[in-house]
């Protein structure tokens, strides 16, 4: 039935001319729960011939969306849906402001106003994309970039905007943050279908961890020692492959320096403004740490000086007090920022490239390198799913442990015939290696117990490939000259004494320069 304003009216929906002569087909969907307000979902047929049929077909389509629950309930923006998820979501301090620094600066001021509904994996993907080619969406525009907002004169630090794609572990967190927020939307029926479910992050990047090696790690704590007490804390992060956070958290009542043991309980962050907070571990679970008997020594040093300044203070010692602290009488922990900062400078000083995780790298991969199974380090590190992380992260060291295991394995072969021509014999690459190696010990330059140099060492100043020169350290093996011990350097055998069994190494930093000062003990 028409009425006279030209509107089509029908039990549920209705088709209405617009004066353009386009219909509208406009579909009641509930009530929008942000607004409180009617809720329809609408669509615009452009006129023509089959308009009037185009626009029924649409009218059955939306109404087919509402009985299913396939609606959008909402005209509710991508905006109004983060506030609104923030509210409830339970997630960490730490990882909340993480959210919310990545929302604020990629995620609203692009997507911020595109209502809920509109959101598809098109979208999203395009989204990615540029991103991944510029991180302030600059649409490949050239404009010049301002240090200072408002009218003013241009300095040298206003310069010309130069692209720098945002980093596919970063795009792959916005993704994560979007998929939680729209699965959460899904969940109260403000849409019907995740889009981010549908569309596809970047591929997650290759673990690459970059530890220092054992001289410079050498180097690293001779230089830390400088200060003592920073020293004992690049040392503990090294030995125990501790976080930040859980080492400025750390305090004296979680040592028992009896047993060894420390235990990790809590980690330290900054909140929102700017102030010292403490929080459960990253895994949520407090871990302990057995200790070397050359750490322990390190922490009742640590402890010794702790009970000097506290006695100069004429103040009372306190299980609670921090064990690495800027106060003299331990009452405040490190911010984190500060010990990131302190190590860099560090880093820089000497050269190293290197930030204050990689201490945590190279405790890892030191004791994956040294043969202990990979459920003991995940342990340690505090990493979950039973070494899932640990083995995901550390999978090109351990490429390198089973080169030292063929190493070991070639030791123990018998030495290959050699075939005799024209009454010499031919001289291959790793018999030359083992010949030359094998005049050192005989004249004396190399003496027993005299560590061989590394197998890659060798191979690089002979140019001869890691492989041979495993076989000419294993020639060397079976005629008694050296000792070959898994995990370890090979050694100049010792005259007529048979080779030592191999020990278990407990401190990482075995073989690198220690401490350059002698200690005095300080019992705790």
């Amino acid at each position: 039935m028409a009425a006279s304003n030209g509107r089509t009216k029908r039990q549920r929906g209705e088709i209405e001319t617009l004066p353009s002569g386009s219909l509208r087909v406009k579909v009641y969907a509930g009530v929008d729960p942000i607004s409180g307000k009617r809720h329809y979902l609408t669509e615009v047929i452009p006129a023509g011939r089959t308009a009037a049929k185009d626009a029924e077909k649409a009218r059955t389509r939306l109404l087919a969306q509402v009985d299913e629950r396939r609606n959008p309930r909402t005209r509710a923006t991508l905006d109004q849906l983060l506030d609104r998820w923030l509210e409830v979501a339970d997630i960490e301090a730490t990882t909340r402001m993480g959210y919310v620094n990545k929302l604020n600066k990629h995620i609203r001021p692009v997507l911020g106003k595109l209502p809920v509904g509109r959101l598809d994996a098109e979208t999203l993907e395009s989204f990615y994309a540029s991103l991944r080619r510029c991180r302030d969406w600059c649409g490949g525009k050239a404009y010049v970039k301002h240090r200072i907002e408002g009218e003013h004169a241009c300095t040298a630090k206003c310069r010309p905007h130069s692209c720098k794609p945002l980093s596919a572990s970063s795009v792959r967190q916005i993704h994560w943050i979007l998929s939680g927020a729209l699965s959460r939307a899904v969940r109260w029926r403000w849409i019907a279908v995740n889009p981010a479910g549908q569309a596809e992050p970047p591929a997650p990047p290759h673990p690459d961890p970059q530890p220092p090696n054992p001289a410079d790690a050498a180097r690293i704590i001779n230089e830390a020692w400088r200060d003592p007490d920073w020293g004992a804390l690049a040392w503990l992060a090294m030995t125990t492959g501790a976080r930040r956070g859980e080492l400025c958290a750390l305090r004296w009542q979680h040592l028992d320096l009896a047993a060894g043991v420390l235990t990790l309980r809590r980690s330290a962050y900054l909140d929102e403004h700017g102030e010292l907070r403490e929080k459960d571990t990253k895994t949520h679970q407090q871990r302990r740490v057995a200790l070397d008997p050359e750490t322990i020594e390190v922490l009742r040093e640590l402890h010794g000086r702790y009970l000097d300044r506290l006695a100069q203070l004429d103040a009372d010692a306190d299980t609670a007090d921090y064990v690495f602290s800027p106060e003299p009488d331990n009452s405040r922990g490190y911010r984190p920022d500060t010990i990131t900062q302190r190590y860099g400078r560090l880093a820089t000083r000497l050269g190293i490239d290197s930030h204050i995780h990689a201490l945590r790298h190279y405790s890892a991969t030191e004791l994956i390198n040294a043969g202990v199974d990979v459920r003991t380090v995940a342990g340690r590190l505090g990493h979950g799913g039973g070494g899932t992380t640990t083995l995901r992260v550390y999978a090109a060291w351990l490429s390198e442990s089973d080169q030292r295991a063929a190493g070991t394995l070639a030791a123990r072969m018998p030495p290959r015939p050699v075939t005799p021509t024209q009454g010499t014999v031919s001289t291959s690459p790793y018999q030359a290696l083992a010949a030359e190696l094998r005049e050192q010990i005989t004249t004396g330059q190399l003496r027993p117990g005299d560590q061989l140099p590394a197998v890659a060492e060798l191979a690089t100043a002979l140019g001869v490939s890691v492989g041979t020169a495993h076989r000419g350290v294993a020639l060397l093996a079976a005629e008694g000259l050296v000792c070959v011990v898994r995990g370890r350097r090979a050694t100049v055998a010792q005259p007529r004494v048979k080779n030592s069994p191999d020990e278990s190494g407990d401190n990482l930093l075995q073989g690198a320069e220690h401490r350059p000062a002698p200690r005095q003990s300080a019992h705790l």
